[in-house]
């Protein structure tokens, strides 16, 4: 069965040597462990940084599989110099770390420092209404991202310069950790009307059945004030903010949708509910023609949708663009349009 913004992790190479001829990338890569000094489990993440060049290094390729293309790193080459700006990233429901590598490394080349978490209970593998449901922690393993880099990486980081990019759920969980409120009366009322709404689907499994002491949690300000800027990529739950919170937002926010031909999420009741709400000088917004939902996943290799298609029927559109157009096209205007963002609005 196809769950909301599933993306199957079909036996996931972490690290792939390189061929020789490869030219050595000017991406950097650690796995780390973010939280767990909390009283929480600690959540698996990963970071991609400007490197220093280091010939004593083989580039590897990371998070690729069976399925998707993966991009090419320098695990463990040293930081270039210089505080970098930082880039937590929040991926979607059913999704892990994997699926905005592409954004990462474009990032991390252009010189961010760039965060990327698992979620545990919405990650791949990992969907489970007891710890999933607790939504709320999504938006605070943003702050324990940043908690982290303050931590263990501040020589390199310039914390002056935050921000969050999350696709679909994700993109839900960027706006909560810059400043909007979330009324689960306001969602619940919406799936009445929405009941066959892939959002209210998630929403309502996750849910369903946790105490009402939960929702309270749910709906409280998990802001984190380090966060000057956030960036959405075909949000989902987005009908659940409220109205007064997104016209209150604190930060500039980058608003960017799917075509809205695009089957998998109603981009105009999703995304365009937040361009309708934001305060115009607070929003950028804009469609990508052409686009799907996973469009803002990595790249399939040849053959992918058939095999993802033969695991679990109907997962196969996780390789549908909406267009003509390539997805490597797509990810390039995308990222082209992050990147002039946030150099506008972090100073970077």
């Amino acid at each position: 069965m196809w769950l909301f913004y599933l993306v199957i992790a079909l036996g996931s190479a972490l690290l792939s040597p390189l061929a020789v001829a490869d030219v050595p990338p000017a991406v950097g890569f650690r796995q780390i462990t973010i939280g767990g000094d909390d009283g929480l489990p600690g959540r698996q993440a990963v970071l991609l940084y400007p490197a220093q060049a280091d010939t004593s290094i083989t580039p590897t390729l990371i998070g690729d599989n069976p399925a998707f293309i993966g991009v090419p790193v320098l695990p463990g080459a040293p930081v270039a110099a210089g505080r970098h700006p930082l880039v937590v990233m929040s991926h979607g429901y059913g999704g892990n770390w994997r699926n905005q590598l592409w954004l990462g490394q474009a990032l991390a080349r252009a010189g961010y420092l760039v965060l990327a978490a698992n979620h545990p209970g919405t990650t791949s593998g990992d969907i489970t209404p007891a710890v999933g449901g607790q939504l709320w922690q999504r938006p605070v393993d943003i702050r324990r991202a940043i908690d982290w880099v303050s931590q263990h990486a501040s020589e390199h980081a310039d914390l002056q310069r935050v921000a969050v990019i999350g696709h679909s759920l994700g993109g839900w969980t960027a706006m909560m950790a810059a400043g909007a409120r979330f009324s689960p009366a306001q969602m619940h009322a919406d799936c009445v009307q929405h009941p066959t709404d892939v959002s209210c689907k998630a929403y309502l499994y996750l849910t369903g059945g946790q105490p009402a002491s939960s929702f309270e949690q749910l709906a409280a300000d998990w802001r984190d004030p380090r966060i000057k800027a956030a960036v959405t990529l075909d949000l989902g739950l987005a009908r659940g903010l409220t109205g007064r919170s997104l016209a209150q937002m604190p930060v500039p926010v980058l608003v960017l949708a799917a075509d809205p031909r695009s089957r998998q999420v109603p981009a105009l009741l999703e995304s365009g509910y937040l361009a309708s709400h934001l305060p115009a000088e607070r929003l950028q917004y804009q469609v990508i023609d052409e686009a799907s939902h996973f469009s803002f996943i990595q790249r399939c290799k040849a053959g992918a949708a058939a095999l993802l298609e033969a695991d679990s029927p109907g997962d196969g559109m996780i390789c549908e663009d909406q267009g003509t157009a390539s997805r490597e096209a797509l990810q390039q205007q995308v990222s082209a349009t992050i990147l002039s963002y946030l150099q506008r609005v972090l100073g970077a």
